[in-house]
């Protein structure tokens, strides 16, 4: 054993089965146990990298390497396994069978007119080839899927807007002209250089310009007028020979106006009805309606607001049946021939391509002078212009003074006649009357203002300031002083009242509709007058009984509101309040209460006048001054107009009463007469580009922004029918002209000249502002040396004698050398350069032989330059020694010494000055120091040292070149006007492309304007379409619950100021924050891309009052609970709620478009969690 033992050899490191490895820097080790062969290697200690550190591949080498040298990947010759074969049978019949190609023509028939037998076939081209409403602004494109048919979808071409011309074969061929071709061989892989090839915009209008050029040489036609008054003055003997048998009868026989206008409509003419409130203008839609029915077409009769909307349908379902309503969140029977609508709906419908338009005949414009507000009056220029060529227009307004511009734009936009029908004659006439009531005497008394004809009579005006003055101070007494009414306490004010209303009521002057211009001084007065009960106990019977039966539909708890309670309690009284703040329901319930008589006494804001038409006996103002959202002032003319002209019933009442309080003082006579008579508001343009607008014609080629900006009524101005007449003028003069000698010396002629024109222009402003200051009419005193230029001197010396004391049409008598026997204006006529000769020759004139002289009355502008040098004269001798040399009979005499003296200093100036005379500077010597001046002086002095630099004034034919001037004037006159009809002069233009880049740096639309994903979204948004989009983009809405949702978005309804702070939770206050980011980074993205609107104002108009009780209403809370969570009136909350439910709804559409079915999910839960009770009761008028 121990032999064995000792003959082992020793063992090496091979012999060792075990070895460790280091794992890292972790301390761990790994036992490796596999034996190694004699060559090879041992086992690195560690796995810690030691040596060359790896190089990996460039990843477009590996990509080169891989996809494009392997020819096993791209077997360029191989072409067995490049392809797949189908083996296939050879059928040579097949190649006779083809598909059916769309016909290019189609047939048709020809029928004999009084029998209807089948004579021949008539061959006629097909004009429908693949179209369709995503492609097509054709009427004659394939409808649409029925789902679309009513509202349209933000997908669909719209119909070709009426007036708008199509592109022209000539420029169809330009723009295919300008397309670059690709080079597939050597440029396939370029990208194109957007910033090198012209917008579409620019392309468009050059086709269009060079349209008109073409046409050149035809005759232009006479300017056309669009609109046609219509005299009304005599009565309208033959209507019923005209149309026998009328669409619509009345029972009652119409005014002059309403048959002309009846006329029109059945020769299918568009009308502008302007008449006073209660005229009768209805009638005109009533007819259009019925005319609609009788051709079965469609009529969509549209209004400002939701509540005229649903009073409208009440009426006209009651005459015509078969009428349906569509608002925001209603819609009745919308397959009906007349459909009311509001505008904002109306203009939707046109952008989307609904297929109702296609039946459309005629469109109802009701209270057309509503395109004056600020905020919604662009809907109705929008609906206006996109209106399709086959649809005619009826216009119904208040008396506006401009009816027939604004109908001479719509028939100029739509190339179709427009008749303008206007009456200023009112049914019942009114009398206007002052009252002061603050004393027994008086308070049974009315002073008349204003007589039934229209008179204002001073004398009831004194009357009332007397009356005034018996009970005021001594200090106060101011006569007819102007005093605002705020300074009478809530006691005078209520003591006034009554007496008032008491008077009102035993002359019977009631129902009486007071406009009180504050909502809670609405509701103060009404308060008021709780000793006052103006119903029967038959009428508190009938008031109770409807108002029980009108609030049945509402909850047990709803019915008990604060609010509902007060009015049930003011309505058995016949006291009422109509203002935003009341419940919608308790509104309609008073309205109709009113018109039924029931209510005898109404507190209303202006609101109530822009309304069906609900007449007064009485309408009296608590005062005549509003406050218009930055500010109080008086009532404008057309306000007062709109809201007096309630007064009067027509065949009730002789005529209608209307009373102004006079609470705190006599209402100043100038004001008085220029609210009661003067002119109403003019129709003014309120377009301003939107973003909504931008996107939905960008989405169509066809159709540009800048055919709706130069169509808007603020660019009706642009009448380019004249400018095109005078641009072909001018081109044609221009072409007859010979061309310039522009060769040697004379090849700087045109700039010359254009450097001339600019030296003219600067020297005429700043002598304008040198003649125009203190101190240079000072320098112009008697014995002022001056530079004389006009048609008759060029750069003569001059001495003035004599300044006019007119200031407006200053002249100076000046004593001036001139040619010996030219004293009398004989110079020949000068060259159109010649003229402008002392621009850039200061050389003084000096007489060639004797020296002349002559006395002349000189205008500012015949004075180009004030010289440093002041002679003694003896004015009134010089001035009367050449008046009695200019009599026949002393012509021969010679000047007397005063002249002579004169005329030789005057040339011994010249002659020691023949180069040029030193000049007062305007800036050194005369002080004027204003920015525009300093810059004038140092331009003036650059153009004259850039003038000795031009070669062509040496040529010795340089004098000759008379047509130089004629030729520069034609082509400045043909540049100004070619501007002036391209879309570069639109006022709106430089917005458009700051608005543009708006939308670029957030993605909407690409370097192209080809709208992207997030502009179709914005598309489907109507208000706040930036900020929306964006939160629906970054998910800010994704982690909310559908109640926080809701309450998140009231911010883009709710406009007023609270005092309560919302309590909500941490999750929607860190969403609010986030909508607050979003808000200001696209704020300030907007004033970095030039809008005017500041980052601050565009996060301010979002506010979050409302958060807290639209969230508890989401939850469930009754109404009466969250009617105490906030200081805002109950039926604002409900208008803010009903508006959100609109919102939801876009949001849940844009939610679909985007692919979030989640988020659309969501929407709709909140939706339908806001949509319950009192909020969303269906209005009387409808149910």
């Amino acid at each position: 054993m121990s032999q064995s033992k000792g003959s082992l050899p020793s063992l090496g490191p091979g012999d060792l089965q075990l070895s460790l490895l280091e794992i890292g820097c972790s301390g761990r080790f790994e036992l490796l146990s596999q034996r190694l062969s004699d060559n090879q290697p041992l086992h690195p200690l560690s796995t810690l990298p030691h040596g060359l550190p790896p190089t990996g591949l460039d990843l477009r080498a590996e990509v080169e390497t891989r996809f494009l040298s392997d020819p096993e990947w791209l077997p360029i010759h191989d072409t067995d396994s490049a392809f797949q074969k189908f083996l296939r049978k050879r059928q040579v019949e097949s190649l006779l069978h083809c598909a059916v190609s769309p016909m290019h023509s189609g047939l048709s028939v020809v029928r004999d007119p009084t029998t209807g037998m089948l004579l021949d076939f008539n061959e006629v081209p097909a004009l429908v080839f693949g179209l369709s409403s995503k492609n097509s602004l054709s009427l004659l494109r394939p409808p649409g899927p029925p789902s679309e048919s009513l509202r349209g979808s933000n997908t669909n071409y719209p119909f070709l807007p009426g007036g708008m011309e199509e592109l022209t074969l000539e420029q169809i061929k330009k723009k295919s002209e300008q397309e670059e071709e690709i080079d597939f061989e050597n440029g396939a892989f370029t990208c194109w250089d957007s910033t090198s090839a012209p917008s579409q915009s620019a392309t468009s209008s050059e086709g269009k310009k060079e349209g008109r050029v073409e046409k050149e040489g035809e005759p232009v036609e006479e300017k056309k007028r669009w609109a046609i008054p219509v005299d009304i003055s005599s009565p309208c003997e033959d209507f019923y020979k005209r149309i026998p048998d009328p669409a619509f009868k009345w029972p009652f026989e119409l005014d002059v106006f309403q048959k002309q206008a009846i006329l029109r409509l059945e020769v299918h003419d568009s009308v502008f009805v302007a008449a006073h409130t209660s005229a009768g203008k209805t009638v005109v839609a009533e007819y259009a309606i019925a005319l609609s029915q009788k051709h079965m077409t469609r009529t969509i009769y549209t209004s400002p607001i939701k509540a005229l909307s649903n009073q409208k349908f009440r009426d006209f379902k009651n005459t015509f049946g078969d009428v349906g309503l569509l608002t925001g969140d209603v819609q009745l029977n919308p397959e009906a021939s007349c459909l009311i609508m509001t505008t904002e709906i109306l203009r939707s419908m046109l952008y989307n391509g609904s297929e109702v338009i296609r039946d459309l005949e005629w469109v109802i414009f009701d209270e057309v002078h509503y395109i004056n507000d600020a905020e919604r009056g662009v809907v109705w220029e929008e609906v206006l212009i996109m209106l399709p060529d086959h649809v005619s227009i009826i216009l119904l307004s208040a008396t506006v003074p401009n009816a027939v511009e604004f109908s001479e734009w719509i028939g100029r936009i739509k190339k179709r006649s427009i008749y303008v029908i206007s009456t200023l004659k009112r049914p019942v006439p009114l009398e206007y009357y002052l009252y002061t009531g603050n004393s027994t005497k008086t308070q049974k008394e009315l002073f008349l203002l204003v007589d039934s004809a229209g008179n204002f009579l001073t004398k009831g005006y004194y009357a009332a300031v007397e009356a005034k003055k018996e009970r005021t101070s001594k200090h106060a007494q101011s006569f007819g002083a102007k005093s605002s009414s705020q300074n009478t306490t809530a006691s005078q004010d209520r003591a006034v009242w009554l007496a008032l209303l008491h008077f009102l009521s035993q002359q019977q002057l009631t129902p009486v509709v007071a406009f009180t211009f504050s909502r809670t001084r609405c509701d103060d007065n009404a308060r008021a007058l709780s000793s006052m009960d103006l119903t029967s106990s038959v009428e508190k019977s009938e008031i109770h009984s409807f108002f029980q039966k009108s609030l049945s539909r509402l909850r047990g708890g709803d019915r008990q509101l604060p609010q509902i309670l007060l009015m049930r309690d003011l309505l058995k009284r016949g006291i009422a309040v109509h203002h935003s703040g009341i419940l919608p329901i308790l509104k309609e319930v008073i309205e109709m209460l009113f018109s039924r008589g029931l209510v005898k006494v109404l507190f209303a804001t202006e609101t109530f006048a822009m309304g069906v038409n609900m007449p007064a006996r009485t309408v009296v103002f608590d005062s005549i001054r509003k406050h218009d959202g930055t500010g109080f002032r008086n009532l404008l003319p057309g306000e007062f107009i709109q809201m007096a002209g309630r007064a009067g019933r027509r065949g009730l009442d002789a005529t209608g009463t209307v009373i102004i309080l006079c609470k705190a003082g006599v209402h100043d006579m100038g004001d008085l007469h220029a609210m009661m008579l003067g002119k109403p508001t003019v129709l003014q343009s309120q377009f301003r580009l939107t973003y909504t607008m931008i996107l939905n014609l960008l989405r169509v080629e066809a159709l540009e922004v800048t055919d709706m900006m130069r169509r808007s009524f603020s660019e009706s101005h642009r009448d380019t029918q004249v400018p095109e007449k005078r641009i072909a003028q001018l081109r044609k003069k221009l072409a007859s002209l010979p061309p310039l000698d522009t060769d040697g010396q004379l090849a700087d002629l045109v700039p010359f000249y254009q450097t001339l024109t600019e030296l003219r222009v600067t020297s005429e402003n700043l002598q304008r502002a040198v003649m125009e200051s203190v101190n240079g009419l000072k320098a112009l005193s008697v014995g002022r040396v001056v530079v004389v230029n006009n048609s008759q001197h060029c750069n003569a010396l001059g001495v003035i004698l004599q300044v006019s004391n007119d200031s407006t049409n200053r002249s100076f008598t000046a004593l001036i050398l001139c040619e010996k026997g030219k004293e009398e204006g004989g110079a020949e006529p000068q060259s159109s350069i010649a003229t402008l000769q002392h621009l850039y020759n200061p050389a003084v004139f000096i007489p060639d032989g004797p020296c002349g002289h002559t006395v002349q009355k000189l205008k500012l502008q015949d004075i180009s330059a004030i010289t440093t040098k002041t002679l003694k004269v003896i004015p009134e001798r010089i001035i009367d020694n050449y008046n009695k040399r200019q009599q026949p009979r002393f012509r021969l005499d010679p000047p007397g010494q005063a002249i002579s003296t004169a005329t030789q200093e005057l040339l011994r100036l010249a002659e020691s000055n023949p180069t040029g005379i030193a000049t007062l500077d305007p800036v050194n010597d005369l002080q004027l120091k204003g920015i525009e001046v300093v810059e004038a002086s140092l331009r003036m002095r650059a153009l004259q040292e850039s003038l000795r630099e031009f070669n062509c004034v040496h040529c010795p034919t340089f004098s000759e070149q008379v047509l130089v001037q004629e030729r520069m004037s034609i082509q400045e006159e043909l540049d100004t006007l070619l501007f002036l009809v391209s879309d570069q002069s639109l006022l709106l233009l430089p917005e458009y492309h700051q608005r543009i880049r708006v939308l670029e740096s957030l993605n909407y639309v690409d370097c192209k304007g080809a709208v992207q994903l997030k502009g179709r979204v914005a598309c489907q948004i109507s208000s706040h379409e930036l900020l929306l989009t964006e939160l629906l983009f970054e998910n800010t809405l994704s982690p909310l619950a559908p109640e926080e949702s809701a309450a998140l978005l009231s911010c883009l309804v709710f406009t007023q100021n609270t005092q309560t702070v919302p309590h909500i939770t941490s999750t929607l206050q860190e969403a609010i924050d986030r909508v607050l980011s979003v808000a200001q980074r696209i704020g300030e993205l907007q004033r970095d891309c030039g809008l005017a609107q500041s980052a601050e104002d565009f996060v301010a108009q979002f506010k979050f009052g409302l958060t807290e009780v639209v969230y508890c209403w989401a939850r469930g809370m009754p109404f009466s609970e969250i009617a105490q969570l906030t200081d805002v009136q109950e039926g604002t909350v409900v208008r803010c709620i009903q508006r959100l439910d609109e919102v939801l709804r876009e949001v849940r559409q844009a939610a679909r478009i985007v692919g979030d079915s989640v988020l659309g999910s969501k929407m709709e839960k909140a939706s339908l969690a806001i949509r319950r009770d009192i909020v969303f009761t269906a209005s009387l008028y409808t149910h």
